[in-house]
């Protein structure tokens, strides 16, 4: 099983069960951290998250709005590229907050 500790990464944690006490838990690693992330790097790994994770949304907007383009729906295609092209403006306001950041 993986979870975040919302400090950007993430631990496996390996469950095992025992049949002597009936139940246990292998977890596989300490769970204090000596070097916890600024505020500072905590937004920078955030905002490339966020533009890696839009910039997909917003190829995959693009691709629909050709294919419904294709298929004759002008309004529909209109609309999803529309949104594409929003994407790339939030896009555009993440990288220049990540700018102020460096």
């Amino acid at each position: 099983m993986t979870h975040s500790h919302g400090g950007g990464h993430s631990h496996d944690h390996n469950h095992s069960h025992s049949e002597s006490d009936g139940h246990s838990h292998d977890h596989g690693h300490d769970h204090s951290h000596p070097h916890e992330l600024t505020f500072e790097q905590k937004l920078e790994k955030l905002f490339s998250h966020w533009i890696d994770h839009n910039d997909s949304h917003k190829d995959t907007f693009f691709t629909w709005a050709d294919r419904a383009d294709e298929a004759g729906l002008k309004e529909v295609a209109q609309n999803i590229k529309k949104a594409g092209e929003l994407s790339q403006e939030v896009t555009q306001h993440l990288k220049d907050a990540l700018s102020h950041l460096k």
